[in-house]
């Protein structure tokens, strides 16, 4: 039996993002994920107008004059959650921590997928896989998603977003629109990165809390390193200090944009101190644009 304060925040989060996905997301959605997918159906004679780079070369062979492959639109999509559940994502200096935030964008794209009969899986990491839901459809079937990502309790503290991507591309036998929600304040994940990419559609969505980028004037703080526990007392009142702090933090940004810009992905930036409603909608814009 789930307490009664997690059966609250499930129903509240099914309340907010399925109005959220009525009124603007669930259209966007639809333009640029579906018909994205086509799979072979059959062949059949070849008709003048047709694009002969659908020609099918060993029947035509095989029966003397030209047939072409015929394909239809996938009726159904995989869609992959991949949450950062390390120590990081329990910050936040506005309203809301970084992994709630999370939880309500999670929520919001798997509403919008069962609206169209696609199918959502969730895996839930840290320096290791620590939950894997597999990609089922259905109302339900989100609301465990949601409850699980509510309820989870992380056995480990870091951040490995590799063991993940592999996790994932070992489970999955077709291609995936994959959502990797996390402040990817790790490194060494190009390589897995970039193998997922050939294969699934990746889609980074990082979560950043704006103290993450430069310090306030307030004197001296003690910072902690949430995964690794490391403290450091530092003086915010040195304009030395915060100007480090905010160059070493844009230089990290700056090389993660970096690596999705090489591998041609399309990351979708979210800060805690504003809304995320907008930086999803203008994806999605994005990309129907570039797939019309």
């Amino acid at each position: 039996m789930l307490p009664k304060d997690i059966l609250k925040k499930i129903r509240r989060i099914e309340i907010r993002t399925n109005n959220l996905v009525n009124d603007l997301f669930c259209g966007e959605y639809h333009s640029v994920f579906k018909g994205r997918g086509m799979e072979f159906s059959e062949v059949r004679e070849y008709h003048p107008g047709d694009d002969v780079r659908t020609i099918d070369w060993n029947v035509t062979a095989r029966m003397g004059h030209p047939y072409v492959k015929k394909f239809v639109e996938e009726r159904e999509l995989t869609v992959m959650l991949l949450v950062d559940a390390s120590s990081s994502g329990e910050f936040g200096t506005v309203e809301q921590m970084k992994g709630e935030i999370g939880v309500e964008i999670c929520a919001l794209l798997a509403f919008s997928a069962i609206k169209n009969n696609d199918r959502v899986g969730l895996i839930i990491f840290t320096d290791d896989v620590e939950k894997f839901v597999p990609p089922k459809k259905g109302r339900n079937h989100v609301l465990r998603v949601i409850r699980e990502l509510l309820y989870f309790k992380p056995k480990n503290l870091n951040t490995d977003i590799t063991c993940a991507l592999d996790y994932m591309s070992r489970i999955l036998n077709r291609r995936a629109v994959v959502f990797v929600i996390s402040d990817f304040i790790t490194s060494g994940y190009e390589t897995a990165l970039r193998i997922a990419n050939k294969r699934h559609d990746i889609i980074p969505i990082t979560i950043t809390d704006p103290r993450e980028l430069e310090l306030p004037k307030i004197g001296m703080i003690e910072l902690e390193d949430a995964e690794t526990g490391e403290e450091i007392l530092i003086d915010t009142y040195d304009p030395q200090v915060r100007k480090s702090y905010g160059k070493l933090n844009l230089g990290e940004r700056r090389e993660r944009d970096s690596v999705f810009k090489r591998m041609d992905i399309d990351p979708v930036n979210i800060m805690t101190d504003r809304s995320y409603i907008e930086p999803l909608m203008n994806f999605f814009r994005m990309r129907a644009n570039r797939f019309r």
